[in-house]
């Protein structure tokens, strides 16, 4: 199976590149990114464990980038059989502070990139008749979130319904489409925007991950073999399903709180 993992040379995106590399249905690998330092290093050392990788660089924001990607990945492997779209931008932004600019740029990314990206390389896929697998990387923050990330809830709610309507669109083809949605997980990109953006110490994990249910961030890990699950045959039929991966329950709750109450009578 050659798959195209887009925003593929880190935090997520690398570890579905680890996840997939130990699966005995991945064949070959096109990662993407803005990084050839960090891609490149990521694809030689994926090659060197016996997997045959390669690195396109593209911004997803540039319209040329989803043919460009798939164009390269048809000419190394002759095939595309999967794609996961994890590459997003989840820079901060209330209804009262936000810019016009702000949000053509997430809707270019999160939206448009991977919309487009579907778009180039199912054309392969049909035409080559032997179906498919797509994996759409969501959010939790799709079904609402907070106010600082109303653009970014906005382009993974339409994710969703791309991801459905996708789905039933493609299913005569063979091809399936699903969704992961992750919650707050564990990465560089977020310890970084926690500091830089939200203005949170150093030690901001050390503060909040008490506070949670399972007293953890969600880890890439976790969400990287939910994803290899899902794109490869074991996951059989499955398409146009959302998958949460986080320590929340939508509609759950007194008044429909997401997040477990310690007055619950669940609770000790």
């Amino acid at each position: 199976m050659i798959t195209i993992i887009n925003g593929g040379t880190r935090g997520l995106g690398e570890a579905v590149a680890q996840r997939l590399a130990a699966t005995e249905f991945t064949t070959g690998l096109v990662l993407t990114g803005r990084s050839s330092e960090i891609g490149g290093a990521l694809a030689a050392e994926l090659t060197d464990g016996g997997l045959d990788t390669i690195y396109v660089q593209a911004d997803m924001s540039d319209p040329a980038a989803p043919g460009a990607i798939v164009d390269a990945t048809i000419e190394r492997f002759g095939a595309v059989h999967g794609v996961v779209n994890n590459a997003a931008i989840t820079t901060r932004a209330t209804l009262f502070t936000d810019t016009p600019e702000h949000v053509d740029r997430m809707l270019a990314v999160n939206l448009k990139g991977p919309y487009f990206l579907i778009q180039a390389a199912v054309r392969h896929m049909v035409e080559q008749g032997a179906g498919g697998s797509i994996v759409n990387v969501g959010s939790v923050v799709g079904h609402g979130g907070m106010p600082k990330l109303t653009a970014y809830a906005m382009t993974k709610s339409a994710v969703t319904a791309m991801t459905t309507n996708l789905a039933y669109g493609l299913m005569r083809h063979r091809i399936r489409v699903n969704q992961v949605n992750p919650g707050w997980m564990d990465t560089e990109s977020e310890h970084r925007i926690q500091m830089e953006e939200d203005g949170q110490p150093e030690n901001w994990r050390e503060l909040a991950e008490p506070r949670l249910p399972f007293q953890r961030l969600v880890q890439p890990w976790e969400v990287a073999n939910l994803i290899a699950f899902c794109l490869g045959p074991e996951s059989g039929l499955l398409t146009g399903n959302h998958i949460d991966v986080d320590q929340t329950v939508q509609g759950g709750g007194a008044g429909g709180s997401n997040r477990p109450d310690p007055d619950d009578t669940v609770w000790p």
